[in-house]
């Protein structure tokens, strides 16, 4: 009786750090107005597409700093469905609060408000027992070491979520068109370096540390070149997904893609970092 009872206090204690991460993490973009209009006249498709690709992400990061310890994939599975619902309900709550969901709007809109802001609050909301848990250092929970297709992963993950915050601005597309193509590579080598500075060069806490019978070249070649690879695949992605793309020649595209690679490749580092 009583270790049910703990064990239903600790899952409300999650819950209710799960929310805190939702709010924490997509408070501003719940603050943005493109948001607000994305959720208005987003492509359908796109959006649910946007949702069913942040599933399996959410699955995979409940593997290395979810909800709670899990020992099988049927328990990432139901912690990825119950951050999103989280996630739902705390971008239902703060939009109605705002005065950004009312009555009168239709049922689509209303929808597609809620769906475009429960992609990053369900991020938050699976990262809240990493960043807010109250363990103390030493009795949480046994991390998982990923595998290098696991930091991969991760990079990918944190790649995506900070890309959210910014993809969706007219900002990316203005600072792609203000930059000469010098400034683009500069831009990107900038991103690649600090990027590996992350994780690998400064001992953040939670970095990584290569092995000392491997280069250094080649852990830079093999994380942080591919790494900032897939930061730039995830960029193009955001910035298709929200329409940034559309009627835009070669140039302009990979100009953007640049360009939120930078914020891409901080999220990537730090994704790692954080968990």
């Amino acid at each position: 009786m009583l270790s049910a009872f703990r064990a239903d206090a600790e899952f409300l204690k999650g819950l209710g750090r799960a929310f805190a991460g939702a709010l924490i993490f997509s408070l501003p973009m719940m603050m943005t107005m493109e948001m607000w209009w994305l959720g208005f006249y987003m492509d359908p498709l796109r959006l649910a597409l946007l949702l069913v690709l942040t599933f399996p992400v959410l699955v995979g990061l409940s593997r290395f700093g979810g909800m709670r310890p899990t020992a099988h994939l049927r328990d990432d599975v139901a912690d990825a469905l119950v951050v999103m619902l989280v996630a739902a309900i705390a971008a239902c709550v703060i939009l109605w609060v705002f005065g950004i969901l009312t009555p009168e709007m239709s049922a689509r809109e209303i929808i597609g408000k809620i769906a475009l802001q429960t992609a990053p609050g369900s991020f938050g909301a699976m990262l809240a027992r990493s960043q807010l848990g109250a363990e103390p250092e030493g009795e949480g929970p046994e991390r998982r070491d990923p595998t290098y297709w696991g930091e991969l992963f991760l990079m990918a993950a944190g790649a995506l979520f900070l890309s959210f915050n910014v993809a969706p601005t007219e900002e990316m597309v203005a600072i792609a068109y203000k930059m000469s193509v010098w400034q683009g590579v500069v831009l990107a080598l900038l991103s690649l370096g600090l990027m590996h500075a992350f994780v690998y060069a400064l001992n953040f806490r939670g970095g990584s540390q290569h092995p000392d019978d491997t280069p250094a070249w080649v852990v830079f070649l093999r994380f942080s070149v591919v790494g900032y690879a897939i930061v730039l695949l995830v960029s193009l992605f955001a910035l298709w997904i929200f329409g940034r793309t559309d009627e835009s020649g070669l140039q302009e595209v990979i100009s953007a893609a640049i360009v939120l690679g930078f914020p891409g490749a901080i999220g990537a580092a730090a994704a790692r970092l954080l968990l």
